[in-house]
């Protein structure tokens, strides 16, 4: 019985990457859901501080984003159709389409603003900026956290393997995601919800659900019929187009989170990296590049993450030096999982570091 399960088990959660109450049944089961992840020992205290959440810094720089983006969008309307607004709405629409996700993120956890509402109004207009229903992604997010990568379980794993490298293409101009997020609105605004996000979803939010999406659907529709009335895209390209022509950089950041790492361990150094990056995109980012920090220490926030890299960094692998260099050493991974093999990068730890767990022995064999 035993063994039957486990090649159950090892043909639903290596093949079907699917979230339903069958394959998170079997996670539990086999032991990769909701695991004790991995944490470098460190002064309680020294965390503790890092904790430490600040109205004046994200209010500072969600200003400085907002104002950005106001500034830019009041040059390329003043020049617009010219092709001298060509360079205002391409950094409009990175600051709407892509900056908006770090947003999103930042204030989901509650961690960006010491008041609570402040977090929650950024993350309202963040949320439909990127196209995802706020309270649909909350619950998404948390189950990242508890079940990092473990499939059948993590719903925001964004290569699945063999890796779709069109799919991943495509999200660089958003074409699928907008796609993707339009049909659930109008799911949503019908009084329903996807079976697979139902998993983790729970009932008394699904009239939030509800509610947004029919929302935004007013929203979108006034934003067309105003193009159509002007017969202009010009209000498009202030609201809806900016999350397909900006896309670009939160892809490009996102991809380097998780992808070519491992599947179901324990180990956050195993299945999340970090890349060092230029300052303009740790500003669009919001920090986020030091994401094994973050995933080690989720309440820390964005403005703190430098501080807590320093604090661990004895005990994690080291990050990769650049953006480029982190996709030179993950673009042949990518190549070898289309050919269906396990290959996965197992980062090399500093001397001295706590080792990995016994886990990574079975990795060995298909490190790249």
């Amino acid at each position: 019985i035993d063994d039957a399960r486990s090649c159950r088990y090892a043909f639903l959660m290596n093949t079907n990457y699917q979230l339903s109450v069958d394959t998170g049944r079997l996670a539990t089961e086999n032991g990769t859901a909701n695991p004790k992840w991995f944490r470098p020992d460190v002064d309680p205290h020294n965390i503790r501080n890092l904790m430490q959440k600040s109205d004046a810094i994200a209010i500072r720089d969600t200003t400085l984003w907002l104002g950005m983006m106001i500034v830019t969008a009041g040059c390329a309307v003043t020049l617009w159709p010219s092709v001298w607004s060509v360079p205002f709405w391409l950094v409009y629409g990175v600051l709407y389409g892509s900056a908006a996700d770090s947003r999103w993120h930042e204030c989901g956890h509650k961690t960006a603003f010491k008041t609570t509402w402040m977090n929650d109004a950024v993350y309202q207009l963040a949320s439909f900026m990127i196209m995802r229903n706020p309270a649909i992604w909350r619950a998404s997010h948390v189950r990242h956290h508890t079940d990092t990568i473990i499939v059948g379980r993590d719903p925001e794993i964004v290569a699945m393997r063999p890796p779709d490298l069109a799919r991943i293409t495509l999200a660089f101009v958003g074409v699928v995601d907008v796609y993707t997020a339009f049909k659930s609105m109008i799911l949503y605004a019908s009084g329903r919800i996807d079976p697979e996000e139902a998993t983790y979803v729970t009932p008394k939010d699904h009239a939030k659900v509800f509610l947004v999406a029919r929302i935004w659907l007013v929203i979108y529709g006034c934003t067309i019929a105003a193009a159509v009335l002007m017969t202009s895209f010009l209000p498009l390209m202030l609201v809806g187009l900016p999350r397909l022509y900006g896309a670009w950089h939160h892809v490009l950041t996102g991809i380097l989170q998780h992808v070519g790492l491992a599947e179901n361990v324990s180990d956050h150094r195993l299945n999340t990296r970090t890349v060092l990056m230029n300052p303009v995109s740790r500003f669009i980012y919001l920090n986020m590049n030091y994401h094994l920090e973050h995933h080690m220490f989720t309440m820390v926030p964005y403005y703190n993450l430098p501080k807590l890299h320093e604090l661990i960094k004895h005990d994690v692998p080291r990050p990769e030096p650049s953006i480029h260099a982190a996709f030179k050493r993950l673009l042949p991974v990518l190549v070898k999982q289309l050919h269906y093999q396990d290959a996965v990068i197992v980062p090399e730890l500093p001397v001295g570091a706590t080792p990995y767990r016994t886990e990574v022995e079975k990795l060995r064999p298909h490190a790249v």
